[in-house]
């Protein structure tokens, strides 16, 4: 099949779980034998050079980046909230060039699944149906209201008004969206409910990320046991506020009961407020990471303590891949499936992650047993390439 994957960002490098969910997918299409083209907004917050695109990123499709701004600005936001309806964070992503790029890619060329990456590419439907036959589908990264309304429950102030009435404004936009494409593709089951809920009522397939086992392989080789540490990106604030959750409520507990015991946190972008809240004893901010995975194979119990978010932490299943026993709220591992007590270990308050993280660091067999299943469980059930292998039959179903 010729496919068409369209995204609010480049795709590259893959280090937030947007850019890994999209690229594992374009590697299953080629793969199995797919003509693959990504149509990417290259934006000022995430822009990239097309020669920094590695080679073997090159031979899995065409890509064609568009500079689309993007940009936050505060004004922006203030006059979008008292003047439009609109959601601002959809607003940002609608933009002249990138339809006329669309429109003249579709001109060119005939797709069979043109494939939509994210809810804020959605508006350029009715440009799609204008130059194109080909089978749309929306691919659910999460329920994006949902995000906004977690978090402006932990809000206080205008940022929680703020947070409440643009969480609102997506919902409205979202469920005007539905059932504006011809399939829908979330990455949970849990966010196909949601959605039906709403109001969907097209076809849909769950296919969650999946991960490639021949690069996250586990090596206890260099591992630092006991050590705690939290991935991910920075400049996501549920990553922040579970990151400053975590510091206030558990580690002081933590820290003095194992002095010793060193808490690592990666990621990029941090602002630096925060990594002023991680200027305390026992703490080690290490920021953006050369290798994530290496990262993650030297360091013992990783903690995610989410409260807010939505979809799928692709964080979490390249972690339990690589055998780390893991420590989450249930926020957290949504969408995965695992088991409590047996490949993860579930705490949703300062005494249950407190307990937990202890169970773990002072019982190494415990420790590994944790691990040992939590790999086994992502090989047996998050296998990149019989993922998309189930997806295309899936899409046969509905192409010509």
């Amino acid at each position: 099949m010729n496919i068409l994957q369209v995204t609010n960002k480049v795709p590259f490098p893959t280090k937030d779980g947007g850019a890994i969910a999209c690229m594992n997918l374009t590697k299953g299409f080629y793969e199995l034998g797919n003509k693959v083209t990504v149509l990417a907004m290259n934006t000022l917050k995430h822009h990239v050079r097309a020669d920094e695109i590695p080679d073997e990123i090159k031979k899995l499709a065409t890509f064609i980046f568009v500079d689309v701004p993007a940009r936050i600005n505060a004004f922006e936001a203030l006059i979008n909230l008292i003047f439009s309806r609109r959601p601002y964070n959809a607003v940002r992503f609608i933009d002249q060039k990138f339809s006329k790029s669309l429109q003249q890619l579709l001109t060119e060329n005939q797709f069979d699944i043109i494939q939509l990456e994210g809810l804020y590419v959605l508006p350029y439907i009715p440009v799609i149906r204008k130059y194109s036959e080909a089978t749309v589908v929306y691919r659910a990264h999460n329920v994006e209201f949902e995000i906004w309304e977690r978090a402006a429950k932990l809000a206080h102030g205008f940022k929680k008004f703020y947070l409440q009435n643009l969480s609102k404004r997506i919902r409205r936009f979202e469920k005007q969206l539905l059932n504006t494409y011809d399939l829908l593709v979330p990455i949970t089951a849990r966010d196909g409910d949601i959605l039906d809920k709403l109001g969907n009522k097209k076809d849909k397939q769950v296919s969650q990320t999946g991960i490639d086992s021949s690069k996250l392989i586990p090596d206890f080789s260099t591992i630092e046991f006991p050590s705690l540490f939290h991935m991910g990106s920075l400049e996501w604030a549920p990553n922040q506020e579970g990151v400053v959750w975590f510091i206030e409520n558990c580690w002081t507990e933590i820290h003095n009961s194992y002095p010793d015991l060193k808490f690592y946190v990666a990621g990029r972008n941090a602002p630096q407020w925060l990594i002023d809240k991680l200027n305390i004893e026992g703490v080690i901010f290490k920021g953006e990471v050369a290798d994530a995975y290496k990262f993650m194979n030297s360091k013992a119990v990783m903690v995610v303590p989410l409260f807010s978010g939505s979809g799928m932490r692709i964080k979490i299943v390249e972690g339990m891949a690589l055998g780390k026993s893991i420590v989450s709220t249930s926020i957290g591992a949504e969408g995965i499936h695992v088991t409590n007590g047996k490949n993860v270990l579930i705490a949703n308050d300062a005494h249950e992650f407190i307990d937990a993280v202890s169970g773990l660091i002072s019982d190494k067999g415990y420790f590994k047993e944790i691990g040992e299943n939590a790999s086994l469980f992502i090989r047996q059930n998050f296998d990149n390439l019989a993922i998309t292998e189930k997806l295309i039959a899936f899409y046969k179903q509905y192409t010509k």
